[in-house]
């Protein structure tokens, strides 16, 4: 790993910015928007109450997003890029509650322009891109994990939920 005088992981903060621009910048931000124009849905089901909590989703998912990928660079010391993996397994901040935190956060944005534009597209394609996820993690990351980090990744997944987040045991 190549990283600066200090410690600092350079390598991992670049190849983290690229990840965001390339995947999750595309889902959050290309594909809602080819789907939508971002253009606002007169009310079907869009209401005041479901555009708020639209903002809400897309507000606070984006916080998590960033301390997800910070994690992954300063605790980690690697990319959530699967092609540049961590070199130490990544179980603070929101990885206490969950172990795809980052997957939720973008569901969440996904999910949040959906409500506030009250665009049945969006929406389901954020169901889409859950059931993309959740197959990625069942087929690829999960028993990569395994292999990668043994027993110590095992125990977390006894402590941790997949999905749902719950307080830490």
């Amino acid at each position: 790993m190549v990283r600066t005088g200090d410690g600092f992981p350079l390598w991992p903060l670049l190849g983290t910015i690229v990840f965001i621009v390339l995947l999750p910048g595309t889902a959050v931000g290309l594909f809602p928007y080819l789907l939508s124009g971002w253009v606002f849905q007169p009310p079907f089901f869009a209401t005041t109450l479901t555009r708020w909590l639209g903002v809400a989703l897309l507000v606070g998912g984006f916080p998590f997003f960033i301390t997800f990928c910070a994690r992954f660079v300063f605790e980690g010391r690697g990319t959530p890029a699967p092609v540049a993996p961590t070199e130490r397994l990544v179980v603070g901040g929101p990885f206490r509650y969950t172990r795809n935190p980052g997957c939720l956060s973008v569901l969440a944005m996904i999910i949040g322009q959906g409500l506030i534009l009250g665009n049945m597209q969006v929406l389901l394609y954020a169901v889409l891109v859950g059931i993309g996820f959740h197959v990625f993690v069942v087929f690829y990351e999960e028993p990569t994990l395994r292999g990668q980090f043994g027993a110590e990744y095992q125990a977390y997944c006894q402590r941790v939920p997949v999905w749902l987040p719950r307080r830490p045991r």
